[in-house]
């Protein structure tokens, strides 16, 4: 441990903090003895997890599936200072966070990320793109798909077309598949969508260019961090977007040399006009806490919204505490701001 960082230790006030988790990502006490493709299934709980215990806080973890009362009886009887929600679901739907997070408000709980409203409008991600453009921040023409509709070619958007769920996180459904150049591959990745993901399917005109990532720290006052690109180094045949094998196959990350780092050389003006336009989106989302930004930018140095993140990965090393770093906030530190953003929250029952 650095000196900065047991000075920093020494700094932070200790808080009781129950930590939320999936019941099936609770992480073991050490990386020891598990490979990389286990480790990257809790990465994130473990390295949040561990960090707060150096940081000298009293920590509990709860796993959680399709029970609420398991919360509460915690919460009743441990009075944490802070809840710090790790949850991406609850009883298996992704959209359904929001649903916990809506309970902790309700028993006066202070917690981690986003507030219910906030995660409602951006996971649905056809209402996040309508409000987007009601503000006309720039997003990509799009039509939806609803379960149960037989999915018909549309003359609205030019191709290529990306085809994805229309509420499912971290990639889940996306592959190089997901692109598609004519109405025979438009409805076959639709009926895709619908039958194996249990979703409506959205469609989007597929932006060329640069991959970007603004991640933003705040509530009212917000913190952005540096744009963050992603490239692949090792092949240019594949469509740069970031499937699920890009964000969870170490192989396949390997071989198309997967990279992601600061971006550089944006154009004159563009990387401000790009920061004011996601804080513009995390605005207008109702976001609180801390999110993510997901952007295209084309020849033109046009960029476009494709969706915002909120509580995204915190896993050490990834996007969000990488460009946290390049900011000024290391790890812990980034922790710290992100439970004191939570227990400062003005939720409605505060006022």
């Amino acid at each position: 441990m650095t000196k900065a960082k047991r000075k920093r230790r020494r700094d932070f006030k200790k808080l009781r903090v129950l930590v939320l988790v999936h019941e099936d990502l609770i992480p073991p006490d050490s990386l020891t003895g598990h490979t990389d493709e286990e480790i990257l299934n809790w990465k994130a709980e473990f390295d949040v997890i561990s960090s707060l215990k150096e940081m000298d806080h009293d920590v509990r973890v709860l796993g959680v599936w399709d029970d609420l009362g398991k919360v509460r009886k915690e919460i009743d009887e441990w009075s944490p200072h802070i809840a710090f929600n790790l949850l991406e679901e609850f009883h298996g739907i992704a959209v359904y966070d929001q649903h916990v997070v809506s309970y902790l408000e309700l028993l006066r709980q202070p917690y981690t990320g986003c507030n219910p409203r906030g995660l409602m409008l951006s996971h649905d991600k056809a209402l996040c793109k309508q409000i987007l453009s009601y503000h006309r921040i720039l997003t990509p023409r799009f039509v939806v798909y609803p379960m149960r509709r037989k999915a018909r070619p549309t003359k609205r958007l030019n191709y290529p077309l990306l085809v994805k769920s229309a509420v499912e996180e971290a990639s889940l459904g996306i592959s190089q598949a997901s692109v598609v150049t004519n109405d025979e591959k438009l409805i076959d990745r639709v009926e895709f969508v619908q039958e194996n993901l249990k979703s409506d399917a959205l469609v989007e005109e597929y932006i060329d260019g640069r991959e970007l990532y603004v991640s933003i720290l705040g509530n009212e006052r917000l913190k952005v961090f540096p744009i963050w690109e992603l490239e692949f180094t090792k092949s240019d045949k594949v469509p740069l977007i970031a499937t699920a094998k890009v964000k969870w196959d170490h192989a396949y990350q390997k071989k198309i040399g997967v990279v992601t780092h600061a971006a550089s050389e944006l154009g004159e003006g563009v990387e401000s006009a790009i920061m004011k336009q996601c804080v513009r989106a995390y605005r207008a989302l109702f976001l609180s806490g801390y999110a993510r930004i997901d952007l295209r930018l084309d020849a033109q140095g046009r960029a476009y919204v494709l969706e915002a993140n909120p509580n995204p990965n915190l896993s050490y090393g990834e996007d969000f505490a990488e460009s946290g770093e390049a900011a000024g906030l290391p790890y812990d530190l980034l922790l710290h701001r992100i439970l004191t953003l939570g227990r400062g929250y003005r939720a409605a029952w505060r006022e």
